[in-house]
């Protein structure tokens, strides 16, 4: 019998094939190696992007969700669509807001500041109420955006609910409406437009909290402007609202 590299020959000239699974080559270790580190890569890469999706979901701690804050309306009505063209025309508000950083949307319920230890008017300046002062600059600047944005239609005693994913509870929730004749569609939103119509006292930890609302004889366009003030720690929460009062 003579040996070689494809195959056995026996004497007798019959040749017989290389067995179909031969032993592995160096080379034929090295494709799995590869295509398990690229597994790794692409799982890493997709963990990546989906934290930065989904860090309102993990970080979770709440907004008003009725009559919606500006970024949660936005999330609610557009979050499994936010790249349709068609909100630029429908909803060019929210565009805009998508447009200038997808992350206000996303967490919708991340819009706080701490340590402002009660002195919200020291601590947010006119023009950047709906913001929270511009906290964590720049994501939620565009909500101070002057525009139409989308309202929300309420008779003149409704009732307004924060949704507290995290259970933190209340300090206290302070519900302020825009005075009749300030235009929130054409006129930056400062301290001074506004009026206190409800202050509440504490709240246990809870999924909700309501609160009912006298909006007196306004009519048309306002903004409701709502601060949470938790109680787990000193962390206060900004919301603008946008509704259209029927004056009923």
């Amino acid at each position: 019998m003579a040996g070689g590299a494809h195959g056995r020959v026996w004497s007798s000239g019959t040749t017989w094939e290389r067995s179909p699974n031969p032993a592995p080559t160096k080379e034929d270790s090295v494709v799995p190696r590869r295509k398990t580190l690229l597994s790794l890569l692409v799982t890493a890469v997709t963990a990546v992007l989906l934290g930065g999706v989904l860090t309102g979901v993990a970080d979770a701690h709440g907004s008003a969700t009725d009559p919606p804050s500006r970024n949660y309306g936005c999330w609610n009505r557009w979050g499994s669509d936010f790249q349709n063209p068609a909100m630029a025309t429908k909803d060019p508000m929210c565009w805009q807001a998508w447009q200038a950083d997808p992350n206000a949307m996303w967490n919708w319920n991340g819009l706080y500041r701490e340590g402002v230890k009660g002195n919200h008017q020291g601590a947010i300046p006119d023009g950047t109420l709906c913001s929270g002062g511009r906290t964590q600059a720049p994501r939620y600047n565009a909500l101070d955006t002057v525009g139409a944005w989308q309202m929300a239609n309420k008779d003149n005693r409704f009732t307004l609910t924060v949704t507290d994913q995290a259970h933190h509870g209340a300090d206290y929730l302070l519900v302020y409406i825009t005075k009749q004749g300030f235009d929130p569609a054409t006129q930056p939103l400062g301290w001074g437009n506004l009026e206190l119509v409800a202050q509440t006292g504490r709240y246990a930890p809870a999924g909700q909290y309501q609160v009912a609302v006298n909006a007196g004889t306004r009519t048309g366009r306002h903004v409701v402007y709502t601060i949470w003030q938790a109680s787990h720690l000193d962390q206060s929460y900004y919301f603008c609202s946008d509704v259209n009062l029927s004056g009923r």
